[in-house]
């Protein structure tokens, strides 16, 4: 029997594109990988999911899933497997009017969410890019500008349904398949495909949005004055700091990027104005804004062009240490590029086991990136190794949403050892053949 018989008889009612195909070239990459698979599925129906999960499984193919195609590890493709595509799974509908339930399908983007949930005056707590899957962000975590807030975007995931290694539907809740709730609130797709994904949104009004900037001169003051603030600013702001932008030459300001999560001036000047009082301020251009805009488009770059992103998280006992470091190395030629991002408030007062995102009492998460062609990143990757070598006594895990490799270390990274033996336990009951190893890949126990 063909392919096209195997995939009719199970089900599978969407496209099945192969190389030779017209459209291979547009649907074999993601944004930040290429990929060879030997067959890319566009589901048209969680059927199809089901369907194509399946015969993945039955082939003994590698098998990856994709929402937005934005991972820095490029798991949303592979070398001669299956991709399971589900750009067509997007609807977003309001199914609770009341308590602001969200039903938002596994191949939906923020962008699209944010639309439709704009003419509502509602949003999720989510990240900064547009066309990032909904999946992708969830399921590692989701820190963006209401993070402080409203807490991760998996912090506000009230139900999912999955379709498991053996092709089955699963609805997972606090209420339902518990367990499964919890592993896919920071297990990634390590359980199955999420076909939906329910979310409590919350009223939203417009915010008030844009960057203060600093000369890189005094970047250790307007840093640990940032942070220090942090500590007592109202949740309502969120900040993300970045500096060493190779983009803008040697002397690269200090961009403090502001998100108030509300639309009173005086609030937000209240908020705001101790963070102007830091340095000398060459920008600033804070304004009013609807939410759905202060969100950016997601580039691809340039074919040959290579990133190395590592992250990881510091908590308070850390943050001038590790801010002074990183101001040191940001002042050094050949600098990585440097994020710096804030979390807390929110975040914080969850419990480390109530999901398997366990990096709760972090203050700050942050990364280091370099780019260019492969032989200008093996040049480089001495010096940021000695970089993390300083940094090592003073931070710990790493935020999946921010990595470019995947080995047994990053894994560790993510998920420390009871987290990790919990989630064993779990893929051992849903996936114990490890059909989905496209992620920060748990073994079963």
């Amino acid at each position: 029997m063909t392919l096209t018989g195997q995939m009719l008889r199970g089900g599978f009612d969407g496209d099945i594109i192969q190389p030779g195909d017209m459209e291979y070239e547009l649907v074999s990459n993601v944004k930040l990988a290429a990929g060879h698979p030997a067959y890319v599925l566009r589901p048209e129906s969680v059927d199809g999911v089901r369907a194509a999960v399946r015969f993945a499984a039955d082939a003994g193919l590698a098998l990856a899933v994709r929402g937005g195609g934005h991972s820095f590890a490029g798991f949303g493709t592979n070398d001669g497997g299956v991709v399971i595509d589900l750009t067509r799974l997007a609807d977003v509908d309001i199914i609770d009017s009341e308590r602001h339930v969200v039903r938002v399908g596994g191949g939906a983007t923020w962008g699209q969410v944010g639309v439709v949930l704009a003419g509502h005056s509602l949003a999720i707590s989510a990240g900064d890019t547009r066309s990032v899957g909904v999946g992708g962000l969830t399921l590692s975590g989701g820190i963006g500008w209401k993070v402080r807030k409203h807490g991760l975007a998996l912090d506000n995931l009230v139900a999912a349904d999955v379709v498991t290694a053996d092709g089955n539907l699963v609805h997972a809740s606090t209420e339902q398949n518990a367990e499964l709730f919890w592993g896919i609130r920071g297990g990634g797709g390590n359980f199955g495909v999420v076909t939906a994904f329910e979310f409590r949104a919350h009223p939203t009004t417009d915010v008030y949005f844009g960057t203060i900037a600093f000369p890189a001169a005094e970047a250790n003051a307007v840093l640990q004055g940032w942070a220090e603030h942090l500590r007592v600013a109202p949740e309502e702001l969120t900040s993300v700091a970045e500096f060493a932008n190779p983009f803008a030459g040697p002397d690269a300001p200090v961009e403090l990027h502001i998100a108030f999560d509300g639309d009173s001036a005086e609030l937000m000047a209240a908020a705001v104005d101790p963070i102007r009082r830091l340095g000398t301020v060459i920008k600033d251009d804070i304004a009013l804004k609807p939410y759905v805009d202060i969100l950016v488009d997601g580039g691809t770059p340039p074919p040959g062009l290579q990133f190395v992103t590592r992250s990881a998280f510091v908590e308070r006992d850390s943050v001038a240490d590790t801010l002074r470091i990183l101001t040191e190395v940001a002042a050094q030629p050949g600098s990585p590029f440097l994020a710096v991002r804030s979390v807390g408030g929110a975040v914080s007062r969850v419990a480390a086991d109530a999901t398997a995102y366990v990096h709760r009492q972090a203050e700050l998460m942050f990364m280091t990136t370099i780019a260019g062609p492969p032989a200008v990143i093996d040049a480089a990757r001495p010096a940021l190794d000695a970089i993390w070598q300083r940094l090592a006594p003073h931070v710990g895990g790493a935020y999946a949403n921010f990595m470019t490799s995947a080995n047994e270390r990053d894994v560790a990274a993510v998920y420390p050892p009871s987290t990790y033996a919990r989630l064993a336990e779990l893929k051992r009951s849903y996936d114990p053949d490890v059909l989905f190893a496209g992620n920060y890949t748990v073994r079963p126990a």
